[in-house]
C-alpha cells in the first residue's frame, strides 16, 4: 500500500537570493520520493513534501548543506508530524471573531452585523518579546538573524578580505613572488565559492553564479592576472553579504510585528492573579491588564474602560475608548486604567500571528511578472556563457587577435552573465510590497493577487458592514408631546438589559448624550409589537409605527414625518407615555466616516464604484445618494455573483468588496475579492486580499500601492538589463575588466534590493 504523504519544513541559513532557492529547489526535487518542494527567500524556510519514507531526511540535509547552506528542521503545522528542532515555527493569522446578531422581539427588525477592526500597536512601556518569541509566537525569523560579521558569509568575506590586504603587503616587499601569493589570498574565499558550484552542477545547477565565479577566478589566474582575480573574489563575497543583509531587513519588517505581542500575561484564576506564559494562555482564559501594558491575546473586555492606543499600526492618532463587550486585540496598548479581558484566540491564532502568516504565505504565491522573469532566466544565463565563449575564441581564431586579451574579456562578460539581479527584481519588490501593506492593515495573498489590484477598473461594494458600519445609531429624536431629551430618557429605560442592535442603538445615543437612565419596572416584550413597562409610575410602550397606530391615532403632521424619514432609509420607533404620543426616535446603519472620501478616492481614479446590497430599496437609496454610488439593492447572493459577471463581460477588471457569507459567492467571481473590516471567516478565506481595519479609503490605498510596486518592479528590471547591458558593450570594446564586471553584478543585486526596501515605506503615504 502507498504511503501518505508528509510534510517537513526547514530553515535554510544563508539564503539571500532567489538564485539561491532555485539551486536548493533544484537539488532537493531530483530525490527520489521528493514530490513537491517550496522554497521561501523571504522567510528563509524550505518546505518539502515526500512520499513518507523517513530515510529522505539526511538525504534532505545532505543535499543542502553540500551547497552551502546551513538547514535545521522546524516544527510544522499541527496536522504534520514532525520532530521539532531548536528553531522556531510559524503559526500566524487573525482572529476576528464571531458577530451574532440577538432577538429582540420588541422590534420586528432584521439584525446588523457589526464587524470589529482587528488592530494592533505598540508602546513603551510593557515587556516586549524579542526576536525569538515562542508560541504565538512559534513565528520563524529567518537566517539573517544577529550582527553580520558573526555569520558564516560575513567570516568568510573578513577572512578573505584580511588575506587580500596581507598579500598586497607581502607582495610589494616581495615581488617575484607576487604571483603566488596573491593566488593563495584568492584561494582563500574562492575554494568554499568552487565548493558550492560543483555540488550545484551535480544536483541540476551547471551555470550557478559559483560555477561562473569560479570559472572567471581559474581563467584569470591562467591568464597572469592574479591580483585581480583575488580582488574579484573579495567583492563578490562583499556582494553576496549585502545581498544577505538587504533580505534581511525585508524579512525584518513582517517578522518585527510578532515582537509586539508580550511574552507574559497575568491570568486570573481563582481569584488569584499569577504571571504566565502568554503563549499558554486558553481561550475563555481571564485576563488582567494594567496601564501602559500591551495586551497580550486578542479577547473581548469583561469589565474596565480605558483607552487602548492602536496607532503604530492603524495609524489612528487617538487612543480607542474599550468598555465591556469590546474587542481588544494582541499587541495594542492599555493607556488609562485595568481591563479584565476573556481570551478569545490562542497565541497561534491571534491577529497579529494570523496577519503575519498570511503575508508570508502571500510571499511564496509566485506573480505573473515573477513566472516570467524565472523562465527568462533559465535561457539568459546560458546565453552569456555561450556568448562569453565566442568572445574568448573567435576574435583570436579568425581575427588574429591576443588570446590573453579576449579570454580576459569573456571572463568578464562570465561575471556579467549572472542572473541574481535580474532574477530577485520582482520578488523583493513583491515581498518588501506585502510586508508593508501588512503593517497597516492592508493583507494581500499573493504576488499575483498584488499585481492584479492595480489593474481594477470597477469595485463592487457590499453596504451593511463594508460601506456602513453595521450598526443602527439614533439619528432623529422628534419630541411630540415631551422634550427630545426626555423621549430618549424613558426609552432607554425599557430598552436596559436588552442586546437587540435598535436596543443598543438607543442606549448608546442615551450614553452619548449623558442622560441618566431610570429604572423600568414590569417591563415586558409584546411579541412583534415592540415593548413595555412603567417609568417613574407612568406606563411606557415602544413599538413601530404600525403597533402605535392601534392604540393612539397620528396627526397628519406626525405621519408625514414619520414617512420622510423612512424616505432616508431608517428605521422609526414611537414612544408612547401614559396614553399619549411622546416622540420618535430614528435610527438607521450610517456610513463609515471615510467613506465617502474613499468612494471619491476611487472615482478620482477612474474606477467605477456599485454597491450592491440585500437590503431594501429604500435603504440603498438614501445611502447611495449620501455616498454618490451607483446601487443595485433586494438582492440574493446569487444576484451579487450575477452582477460581478455582467461587469467583467462589460470589460471590467471587478475587485469586489465584502464582510459576510453572503458576500462568499460574489468575492469569489470577481478578479480580486476583498474582505473588508474584521469580516467573517468565510469572508477571509474566500477573498483574495484584506482590508483588516474597515476604511474605505484602503481600497483606493491598495490600488495605489499596487501600481506603486508595477512601478518599482519595471524600475528593477531596468536597473539589473541595463547595467549589464552597459558593462558588456564596455568590456567588449576593451574599457573594462574583471573589477568593473563583478561590480556591475554585485551593484546591480544591491540596487535592485535598495530600491524594492523603498517600498516598506509605501503604505504610509498609500493609507494616509
Amino acid at each position: 500500500m502507498a504511503r501518505a504523504s508528509e510534510q517537513m519544513r526547514y530553515r535554510v541559513d544563508g539564503m539571500d537570493c532567489a538564485s539561491c532557492a532555485s539551486k536548493i529547489d533544484t537539488a532537493v526535487r531530483r530525490l527520489k520520493g521528493v514530490e513537491d518542494v517550496s522554497v521561501s527567500v523571504t522567510r528563509g524556510t524550505m518546505t518539502v513534501r515526500f512520499d513518507g519514507d523517513t530515510a529522505l531526511a539526511p538525504a534532505i540535509e545532505k543535499r543542502v548543506t553540500g551547497l552551502g547552506y546551513k538547514l535545521s528542521l522546524m516544527p510544522a503545522n499541527s496536522s504534520v508530524p514532525v520532530a521539532v528542532n531548536k528553531d522556531d515555527a510559524c503559526g500566524c493569522g487573525h482572529d476576528h471573531g464571531d458577530h451574532a446578531g440577538h432577538d429582540h422581539s420588541g422590534h420586528a427588525h432584521a439584525d446588523h452585523d457589526h464587524s470589529g477592526h482587528a488592530s494592533h500597536g505598540a508602546a513603551k512601556p510593557a515587556p516586549v518579546a524579542k526576536a525569538n518569541v515562542e508560541g504565538l509566537h512559534g513565528h520563524d525569523h529567518g537566517p539573517s538573524t544577529g550582527p553580520w560579521w558573526k555569520s558564516g558569509k560575513g567570516k568568510l568575506t573578513i577572512a578573505a578580505g584580511l588575506a587580500l590586504a596581507v598579500a598586497y603587503g607581502i607582495g610589494k616587499l616581495v615581488p617575484g613572488y607576487e604571483t603566488w601569493i596573491f593566488t593563495v589570498a584568492m584561494l582563500v574565499g574562492l575554494v568554499p565559492i568552487a565548493r558550492r558550484a560543483i555540488a550545484a552542477a551535480f544536483v541540476g545547477t551547471p551555470f550557478s553564479i559559483e560555477m561562473l565565479m569560479t570559472i572567471a577566478a581559474i581563467g584569470a589566474v591562467i591568464i597572469g592576472a592574479t591580483e585581480e582575480a583575488a580582488a574579484v573574489v573579495f567583492l563578490f563575497l562583499i556582494g553576496e553579504l549585502l545581498e544577505g543583509v538587504a533580505a534581511g531587513k525585508a524579512r525584518a519588517s513582517i517578522q518585527s510585528l510578532t515582537a509586539l505581542v508580550p511574552k507574559t500575561a497575568l491570568l486570573e484564576r481563582d481569584g488569584k492573579i499569577s504571571e504566565v506564559q502568554a503563549e499558554t494562555l486558553a481561550v475563555g482564559a481571564i485576563i488582567m491588564v494594567r496601564p501602559g501594558d500591551r495586551i497580550p491575546a486578542d479577547g473581548i473586555v469583561v469589565s474596565g474602560e480605558s483607552a487602548v492606543d492602536e496607532a503604530p499600526v492603524t495609524g489612528e492618532s487617538v487612543p480607542v475608548l474599550k468598555v465591556p463587550d469590546s474587542k481588544v486585540y494582541a499587541g495594542t496598548v492599555n493607556s488609562d486604567a485595568v481591563l479584565r479581558v476573556r481570551v478569545t484566540a490562542a497565541a497561534a491564532d491571534n491577529t497579529i500571528a494570523r496577519v503575519v502568516r498570511l503575508v508570508e504565505e502571500a510571499q511564496e504565491s509566485k506573480a505573473p511578472t515573477e513566472r516570467f522573469i524565472d523562465r527568462f532566466s533559465k535561457y539568459y544565463t546560458p546565453g552569456v556563457v555561450v556568448f562569453a565563449a565566442l568572445v574568448a575564441v573567435i576574435p583570436p581564431l579568425a581575427m588574429g587577435g591576443a588570446w590573453d586579451e579576449w579570454i580576459y574579456k569573456g571572463l568578464a562578460i562570465l561575471l556579467i552573465g549572472c542572473p541574481c539581479a535580474l532574477v530577485i527584481s520582482t520578488p523583493a519588490a513583491i515581498a518588501a510590497s506585502l510586508s508593508s501593506g501588512a503593517r497597516r492593515g492592508l493583507l494581500m495573498k499573493g504576488g499575483a493577487v498584488l499585481e492584479n489590484l492595480g489593474k481594477m477598473t470597477a469595485v463592487a461594494f457590499d453596504k451593511t458592514g463594508t460601506l456602513t458600519e453595521g450598526k443602527p445609531k439614533v439619528t432623529d429624536i422628534d419630541g411630540f408631546d415631551l422634550p427630545a431629551g426626555e423621549v430618549l430618557r424613558l426609552a432607554a429605560a425599557l430598552e436596559t438589559g436588552s442586546s437587540h442592535p435598535l436596543a443598543k442603538a438607543i442606549l448608546g445615543r442615551a450614553e452619548v448624550d449623558g442622560i441618566v437612565v431610570p429604572q423600568a419596572s414590569d417591563a415586558k416584550a409584546l411579541g412583534g409589537k415592540g415593548v413595555s413597562g412603567i417609568v417613574d409610575g407612568t406606563e411606557i410602550f415602544l413599538g413601530s409605527p404600525h403597533a402605535v397606530s392601534e392604540r393612539v391615532p397620528l396627526s397628519a403632521d406626525q405621519s408625514s414625518r414619520i414617512a420622510a424619514l423612512n424616505d432616508e432609509g431608517k428605521t422609526v420607533s414611537l414612544l408612547l407615555a401614559g396614553g399619549r404620543l411622546a416622540g420618535a426616535l430614528a435610527m438607521r446603519d450610517e456610513p463609515r466616516p471615510d467613506a465617502r472620501a474613499g468612494l471619491q478616492a476611487l472615482a478620482d481614479r477612474g474606477i467605477r464604484t456599485v454597491m450592491l446590497t440585500g437590503d431594501n430599496a429604500r435603504t440603498a437609496a438614501a445611502i447611495g445618494k449620501q455616498l454618490g454610488i451607483e446601487v443595485r439593492a433586494e438582492l440574493l447572493p446569487e444576484d451579487k455573483q450575477r452582477i460581478v459577471g455582467e461587469l467583467k463581460r462589460e470589460g471590467y477588471a471587478v475587485a469586489k468588496v465584502g464582510d459576510g457569507i453572503n458576500d462568499a459567492p460574489a468575492l469569489a467571481a470577481a478578479d480580486v475579492g476583498i474582505a473588508m473590516g474584521g469580516g467573517t471567516d468565510v469572508a477571509l478565506e474566500t477573498a483574495d486580499a484584506a482590508v483588516l481595519h474597515g476604511r474605505v479609503g484602503d481600497i483606493a490605498g491598495m490600488i495605489a500601492l499596487s501600481k506603486r510596486t508595477m512601478s518599482n518592479i519595471g524600475q528593477n528590471i531596468t536597473i539589473a538589463l541595463g547595467l549589464k547591458a552597459v558593462f558588456l558593450v564596455t568590456t567588449v570594446i576593451g574599457v573594462t575588466g574583471l573589477w568593473p564586471a563583478i561590480l556591475a553584478d554585485t551593484g546591480a543585486t544591491v540596487l535592485v534590493t535598495i530600491n524594492a526596501l523603498r517600498l516598506l515605506g509605501a503604505a504610509k503615504q498609500v493609507t494616509a
